[in-house]
């Protein structure tokens, strides 16, 4: 019989395939981009510091409960059934949560400032790699992963935790990491906030 911890830790591994499979086909194959999750991520993309409304979010996690929750229940009985349903919108919760912070903060541990180069990879480098958010075990077995290297940030979509503010450039401890790209003759310098 499967324990109920096995039960969430199975949904939380779960959500990191489905994180992929949305992210890299629903997010980026110009063949299914004009489903509600390719618009709202081809804009964040393009704007870098939106993101679609919490509200999305909430209803997006309620109905993938709902369609799981019953057959999850009848395949695995009624704990376990449950704990593999909250394992997975637990662990989306935390994508989410992860996700926002690779943008908006400057740091938040070894595993966050990596996870952050494997992602800022995706979004600056080519977005045909690295579509893990959370960890690169399905690029890996999808052969998508790219190893972050010196990551140049358009200026555009530079993040106000990364750009110093007196002097346009990156920020000191950012430098060996991070690069704004050269600015734009006769352009001002475009302002980013959040």
């Amino acid at each position: 019989m499967v324990t109920v911890a096995v039960a969430a830790l199975s949904g939380a591994f779960t959500w990191t395939l489905l994180e992929y499979i949305i992210h890299r086909w629903l997010g980026h194959d110009r063949r299914f981009r004009g489903n509600p999750f390719g618009i709202e991520h081809v804009r964040h993309h393009a704007e870098g510091n939106y993101f679609a409304p919490t509200a999305k979010k909430l209803v997006a996690a309620a109905l993938a409960a709902a369609v799981v929750l019953v057959p999850a229940v009848l395949a695995l009985g009624a704990a376990t059934g449950v704990a593999y349903v909250a394992g997975l919108i637990g662990f989306y919760g935390l994508y989410e949560i992860v996700h926002r912070l690779e943008h908006v903060r400057p740091g938040f541990g070894p595993y966050g400032r990596w996870a952050r180069r494997h992602h800022f990879t995706h979004h600056f480098v080519d977005a045909r790699n690295n579509h893990g958010v959370t960890t690169p075990i399905w690029d890996f077995a999808f052969g998508t992963y790219r190893k972050p290297g010196h990551i140049v940030v358009p200026r555009k979509l530079a993040m106000p935790w990364l750009e110093d503010p007196t002097t346009g450039d990156v920020r000191e401890g950012w430098a060996g990491t991070f690069a704004l790209a050269p600015r734009e003759k006769g352009r001002a310098k475009p302002s980013c906030s959040i």
